[in-house]
């Protein structure tokens, strides 16, 4: 791709907000402030993209990662300096957690004061230190000159393997600097690290001396889709974590799907006799904090070569792109292995009984899963989730989805992120409403970005569980404290008042039987949309969900 002609009379901002729209940015989320001003004034003269101000920079930051996420593309978001940066500090923890490509342009005050703690307004003195801390990695731009190769070189950081989010701190008067004339042509590049074909080809003896293969699948693996899916053709099952989810569909009956940790899913483990891990950290609340067993011989396939091994040794370990490294994989393998004929019976029975195992535990709520399971998958929608008791039940697991990409959940464990997310995620998709599950708790987090769901007409529905407390914490009290609700219970605003305040439309649900017609009609809707469950009236869930497992003997999920 090629850069216009800048002049000397353009400002570096107006050079930014170019470069940006020239490499195929369609949508910035930010909050203006004066330290990034130059640049979004320029954003807005030129009207090539499109900008969400957030009511806050988290916010900001939660709706960039949910649209990288959906879209495939490069998120963006923009702060200012100081606080204002900080404030997206947790957001951009989950981003990183996630490896969302992502970049956060965010100010800084005045070169002549940087970094030399004389308090000029909205300075912090260490905040490159913060900002290196919770990317992937840290660019400033220093001068005009350096402009056009600090911007590639953070934008290429931020698309290549292992990707995550970037930080890139340009001070506020070099964004009104003028910007050197230049009609350079440049291209991303991300960059993936490629497996030898020495070790591809140990690891396909590996797969064809094996009678019952299975492949773990994570988030790293979501751009090999339709490799994984092929070597699921030839005769793989396949498991996923939570944020692997539909890298192979979800239909598929070889595919046990997110219930990787079910009893009935361990005991299955048992039977494997060889298993691959691909782009899976194997988090600890997926596998019983590591204690979980996983068959053996174990293979890990990751873009990091930090994480080989790291959860659990490994009989081989492979460094490379999930793509590549199984598309190589499947040019040394037969048309079909010799596995098995009983495996893909044995993991459709395996998922049929987790998932009885769960229908069970929701007790009521099984309708309302039922309802979002129907519409999910087939409509298309993202679905969205925030970190609530009905997510960990049922949300995880049970609601299929149709797209590696419209999995979208708080995969750092923070509460109140799925308001913003949801947002994110309704402007990236293009046919399809964003379904997004909350909790009254995490909601009232971030109540206020529900203000640009309206602002920007975002198509999404929000789906909100109102139990009048934080939930998980109350039945951890119980579980582990003889009941003592210490600071779990929550004075919980009246919904349908702050929707009319905002113009939201909102419906509650008092019944379960209720709640399909309620949807069908938020999503024929236009707009946002707001579906208050009131779980005070519907009851409680069959069995309560304490949190995550501790360990091999923790807690029942």
């Amino acid at each position: 791709m090629k850069l216009e002609q800048v002049t000397r009379h353009e400002t570096v901002g107006d050079f930014i907000a170019a470069y940006l729209a020239d490499i195929g940015v369609e949508v910035i989320f930010g909050v203006i402030s004066i330290h990034n001003m130059p640049i979004l004034d320029a954003l807005a003269r030129q009207g090539r993209v499109r900008f969400v101000p957030a009511r806050g920079e988290a916010g900001a930051m939660n709706m960039a990662d949910a649209y990288a996420r959906v879209s495939g593309k490069l998120g963006v978001v923009m702060t200012s300096t100081g606080t204002a940066a900080g404030n997206a500090a947790g957001a951009q923890v989950e981003a990183l957690t996630a490896g969302t490509s992502l970049l956060h342009i965010t100010a800084t005050v005045d070169t002549q004061f940087m970094d030399r703690d004389r308090a000029p307004i909205h300075d912090v003195p260490r905040q490159p230190d913060m900002l290196k801390g919770i990317s992937k990695a840290y660019y400033r731009l220093w001068d005009a000159k350096s402009a056009i190769g600090t911007l590639t070189a953070a934008i290429n950081a931020a698309i290549s393997a292992p990707t995550g989010p970037v930080s890139l701190e340009i001070p506020v008067d070099v964004q009104r600097m003028a910007a050197p004339p230049s009609t350079r042509a440049f291209a991303l590049s991300p960059q993936n690290p490629l497996a030898s074909d020495a070790v591809i080809d140990e690891l396909a003896q590996l797969v064809t001396g094996a009678r019952r293969p299975m492949i773990w699948l994570g988030g790293g693996a979501r751009n090999a889709s339709r490799q994984a899916t092929e070597l699921v053709e030839r005769g793989f099952a396949a498991v996923t974590s939570t944020n692997g989810r539909a890298t192979v569909s979800e239909d598929n009956p070889a595919n046990l799907g997110a219930f990787n940790m079910a009893p009935e899913s361990q005991a299955l483990y048992e039977t494997i006799d060889l298993m691959i891990v691909v782009g899976s950290r194997l988090r600890g609340n997926e596998t019983l904090n590591n204690t979980m067993r996983l068959p053996r011989p174990l293979i890990q396939i990751d873009a990091d070569a930090y994480q080989g091994g790291r959860n659990y040794p490994v009989d081989l370990f492979v460094h490379g792109d999930a793509a590549d490294t199984l598309q190589r994989l499947l040019d040394r393998l037969p048309e079909k292995l010799s596995v098995d004929p009983n495996l893909v019976f044995d993991i459709a029975n395996t998922r049929a009984r987790g998932e009885g195992t769960m229908r069970a535990a929701m007790g009521p709520y099984s309708t309302i899963a039922d309802a979002l399971l129907e519409r999910v998958t087939p409509g298309g929608h993202p679905w969205v989730r925030d970190v609530t008791i009905s997510n960990s039940t049922f949300g995880n697991r049970y609601v299929k989805i149709a797209e590696p990409c419209h999995g979208v959940h708080a995969l750092g464990g923070g509460i109140g992120q799925g308001v913003a997310m949801g947002i994110g995620a309704a402007i990236a998709s293009k046919s399809a409403k964003a379904i997004t599950l909350l909790g009254d708790g995490g909601t009232q987090l971030g109540i206020a970005e529900m203000i640009t769901a309206v602002e920007e007409k975002a198509p999404l529905v929000y789906v909100l569980m109102n139990d009048q407390a934080y939930g998980v914490i109350r039945n951890i009290q119980d579980a582990q404290y003889d009941s003592r609700h210490y600071y779990s219970a929550l004075h919980t605003p009246d919904f349908a008042t702050h929707c009319a305040a905002i113009g939201m439309p909102h419906h509650k649900v008092g019944a379960v039987s209720e709640f399909a017609g309620v949807l069908d009609a938020a999503l024929a809707a236009e707009g946002p949309q707001l579906i208050e469950v009131d779980m005070i009236a519907i009851g409680p869930f069959a069995e309560s969900f304490s949190g995550p497992p501790a360990g091999a003997a923790g807690n029942k999920v």
